[in-house]
């Protein structure tokens, strides 16, 4: 609760900032870049490092199950989006999913499922607001959890209070609970060591590149891989979001880079 307490606080330290930048999507940029830097220096001098050193000592078939393992217990929470979103047989796969995995998968450890033609999907509480109709908001850098808007930052508050949306905060016991939290994160970070790798070589402003990805990719997200064009305003730059649609269709999506050690998303669809 105490991490809750400190997002909320920066969200609202976020959102009463008067500096404001051209950029209609980033009005809060000035503010952005220092969370950015923030953030980038912990995981140069932390995670990475730790991730690293993790890659190194476990042997991948580990690595492998203990991947499987958190991604089951996300399936409960992309389930329910999918029937929110009104999409009742992809919640059908997704309850099916946790269902197979977590028996006949050992508790998760091997993903049986997709062997069986159930499709593992990435849904959250930001992309099922978004195809309410809730519009994005600023952008916005969270402390630790990277890039998000302010409707994305929903998904990462709920998932701080309610168990039944992160089941391992649902844990009595506090040394259990954080080593799960530790090693979670730990994993994620080592899955993305290539990609930010690749993104540190590639990119000039790794900030605006980041950026630039992350709301695309969310209306992409949103719009389940068919966003339909939109005109651009000020520059070729300049993507708004539009309205969603009555009824998206499922379609795997690709994986984003790692620029930050914890983008708000994890799986493609």
């Amino acid at each position: 609760m105490k991490l809750l307490t400190i997002v909320t606080m920066m969200l609202a330290l976020l959102l009463s900032a008067c500096a404001t930048t051209g950029n209609p999507q980033d009005p809060l940029e000035p503010m952005n870049r220092k969370v950015f830097a923030f953030n980038d220096a912990v995981d140069t001098y932390a995670f990475k490092p730790v991730a690293k050193g993790y890659a190194a000592v476990t042997p991948m078939p580990v690595r492998t199950g203990i991947g499987n393992f958190f991604s089951n217990l996300e399936d409960a929470w992309i389930g329910t989006n999918n029937l929110l979103q009104g999409k009742p047989g992809a919640a059908a796969s997704d309850v099916g999913r946790l269902l197979v995995n977590t028996t006949v998968g050992i508790l998760g450890l091997f993903d049986v499922a997709t062997e069986l033609g159930l499709e593992k999907h990435d849904e959250d509480l930001g992309q099922t607001l978004g195809v309410w109709g809730v519009g994005p908001g600023p952008y916005l850098v969270l402390p630790f959890f990277g890039s998000s808007t302010l409707r994305d930052s929903s998904n990462t508050l709920v998932t701080l209070a309610v168990p039944y949306v992160d089941p391992v905060g649902a844990v009595d016991r506090v040394a259990i609970r954080n080593t799960a939290r530790a090693i979670r994160l730990v994993d994620l970070r080592a899955q993305l060591l290539a990609a930010g790798n690749a993104l540190d070589e590639a990119a000039l402003d790794k900030y605006s590149f980041m950026r630039d990805f992350y709301l695309k990719r969310r209306i992409n997200q949103i719009y389940d891989g068919n966003p339909p064009k939109v005109k651009n305003k000020e520059d070729d730059d300049y993507l708004d979001e539009p309205a969603p649609p009555a009824a998206p269709a499922a379609t795997k999506l690709e994986e984003p880079p790692a620029g930050q050690f914890a983008p708000a998303e994890s799986s493609g669809k």
